[in-house]
This record gives C-alpha cells, sequence and structure tokens, in this order.
C-alpha cells in the first residue's frame, strides 16, 4: 500500500498541520517517526536558494535539475524522519520537529537531514504528521517506512537521500 496521508492516519499517525502554522507546544514530547507530506495540489516549484540553513559551511541548495531528479511525481510523502530521546534524553518529536522548521528558517542545523523541503516554493504550505514510537523501535520503523516507500516507487521519498538502516 502506497504511504500517503490515509495510510499514515491509519498507521496512527496524528497531526497533519501545515508548516507555517504548526503550533510547536501541541506536538508530543516523546520519541517517534514524523512525516512531511505535499497537501492536495501541491506543484514542485523549487527556488533558486535554499531558506534553509548552512550546514558545516556548506551550501544546503542544489541545481533544479537535481531536484526535479530526486521529486517523485507520484508520492503524497515528502520526507520521513525520526526523533529519539537523544544522549541526554531531552529531545524528542517537538524538538526535532522545531529544529527542523528551523532550519528551513536559515538557522544553522544540527544535521542535513530533509534539506530539499526548503528548495521548494510554498514549503510552508507542507504538512507535517507523527507518531510516538518506543525508543527502541525507531530506527527499524524508519527504515520500514523506507522500505514500503521504495517498493512502491522504487527510490526514497524526495528529501530523504540515505536510507535508514534497522
Amino acid at each position: 500500500m502506497p504511504l500517503n496521508k490515509k495510510s499514515l492516519k491509519d498507521d496512527g499517525f496524528t497531526g497533519f498541520r501545515p508548516i507555517a502554522t504548526l503550533e510547536i507546544n501541541r506536538i508530543p514530547q516523546h520519541q517517534g517517526i514524523f512525516a512531511v507530506l505535499r497537501p492536495a495540489d501541491f506543484e514542485p516549484n523549487f527556488l533558486p536558494k535554499s531558506t534553509a540553513g548552512v550546514f558545516k559551511k556548506k551550501n544546503p541548495s542544489l541545481p533544479a535539475a537535481s531536484l526535479t531528479a530526486e521529486w517523485v511525481e507520484e508520492a503524497d510523502v515528502l520526507f520521513i524522519g525520526k526523533a529519539s530521546t537523544g544522549s541526554k534524553g531531552n529531545r524528542g518529536l517537538r524538538r526535532q520537529i522545531q529544529e527542523f522548521v528551523d532550519f528551513g528558517n536559515g538557522k544553522p542545523p544540527g544535521h542535513w537531514d530533509g534539506r530539499l523541503i526548503w528548495q521548494l516554493v510554498d514549503a510552508g504550505k507542507l504538512l507535517v504528521a507523527w507518531k510516538e514510537l518506543p525508543a527502541e523501535s525507531l530506527n527499524a520503523a524508519q527504515a520500514n517506512y523506507h522500505a514500503q516507500f521504495h517498493h512502491t516507487y522504487g527510490r526514497l521519498p524526495f528529501a530523504n537521500l540515505v536510507q535508514a538502516r534497522a
């Protein structure tokens, strides 16, 4: 079954809020998986320069041809990420998603994941959904969602450039 809003809802994902109007305090603090989806009628138009912050002195922008090559036309899911508890136990979905959004708003990130999202025109219209999971099942869950997507489309979601491993 393809990954989309309905299948993710059926699998326990909640939220499905536009990035531009996310109320960060309504996102759970526990660890889990999150997904970025395009809403109905969202067309991929690319900015010449990413809005994302610079990571380790590397520019997050890609040429339009590279972005077009990564785009999966039929897919609603654009990115699948995970939020662990972190080494100090103070991370989780709320903090990970906040950092992801801050990255898109030009703040320096702690990681490079999902950077292609921030070169889309109207990225603020994209939806964010999440699912709380036990810490010990995060890697396997993310790997499973990537594998499920790859099985359907023959590749990873648009902004997932590396296959997750369990």
